[in-house]
């Protein structure tokens, strides 16, 4: 028998709907996962949503998006190794019948290879939907390689706090943000976030997580000599840069994409360890049935860090 679930679908560009969803059958190696919480993605979501995401296997319409999902196991085959009432983060579904799951995970249940669960304990509950970031944070910073730190960061929402926790976690004492919105400024960690007008300072490790195309042209002056840049964005226009800066400061520039299984084993163990601080991350807080709302803001208020939705009481 078909079964199905409550999920947010973007119809197309523009336009969401929370409607029933079928659901896949499950195999031996799935759960049946009921979701509590998931976020929404400022970048790869926004990209969906306004119909700017780049050409990408599966990307058709209407999809249900979101990778960014906490909830328990209902059921579980016979070969999926995790027991049912388990807590867990699931990275997106398997799918859906009647829709494209661009990544699924924004459903009330979904159906999930079970090599894909990341198991949380009962302590973790809404946080959890930054598990995935946690990761990304942790595989930029490894993009600088033999356990090297940055020393600026570009952006300061909510990856750029997570890779600037994560660094300092693992020891960095020179760490410096550049922030243009007033609003995105303020820290408690004690590194200075400033405009980059204000910085006179040169970096040999640069990450920026700012989405601007144009950013290379901003960073190579602030390079020093051999210096690296790791772009740890999503950048939906091409990235482009005057010649000359980078040749003067002979850089390189290094690129972080998707998380790999050890980051995330890595964002799973701070995460369980509570060895970051996390709570002030989670900025907005929507039930799933006002999802329309919820994701404008997530969209469009700059003091949106990561938004949740709530899908306990659907």
């Amino acid at each position: 028998m078909t079964q199905s679930a409550t999920a947010v679908v973007f119809e197309s560009p523009g336009n969401l709907s929370l409607r029933e969803v079928s659901l896949p059958d499950c195999d031996p190696s799935d759960c049946l996962v009921e979701i509590e919480y998931s976020g929404v993605s400022t970048g790869t979501e926004r990209l969906l949503w306004n119909g700017n995401m780049p050409p990408f296997p599966g990307l058709r319409y209407p999809l249900v998006p979101g990778y960014e999902s906490v909830g328990r196991v209902l059921l579980a085959g016979p070969r999926a190794g995790i027991q049912p009432g388990t807590r867990v983060f699931v990275p997106g579904s398997r799918g859906f019948e009647d829709v494209q799951g661009l990544f699924g995970g924004a459903a009330k249940r979904l159906v999930v290879n079970a090599e894909r669960l990341i198991s949380l304990d009962d302590g973790v509950a809404e946080e959890g939907v930054l598990l995935a970031l946690v990761a990304t944070a942790v595989h930029a910073i490894k993009r600088f390689g033999d356990e090297r730190l940055p020393q600026l960061i570009i952006g300061h929402g909510v990856l750029g706090r997570l890779i600037a926790r994560i660094a300092i976690h693992m020891g960095a004492t020179d760490l410096t943000v550049w922030e243009q919105n007033p609003s995105r400024r303020e820290t408690k960690l004690g590194y200075p976030v400033i405009h980059p007008d204000q910085d006179t300072d040169k970096y040999q490790r640069v990450c920026d997580v700012s989405g601007d195309a144009t950013i290379l042209d901003k960073i190579f002056p602030h390079l020093l000599t051999g210096g690296t840049a790791v772009l740890a964005g999503f950048y939906q226009d091409n990235v482009q840069f005057a010649f000359p800066p980078a040749f003067m400061s002979e850089a390189n520039v290094c690129i972080a994409a998707e998380w790999q299984p050890e980051d995330l084993a890595v964002a799973t163990t701070l995460l369980l360890e509570r060895a970051i601080d996390l709570e002030d991350l989670i900025t907005h807080r929507f039930l799933a049935h006002d999802a329309a709302p919820a994701y404008q803001t997530a969209f469009t208020d700059p003091s949106c860090l990561k938004l949740i939705l709530d899908w306990r009481t659907l």
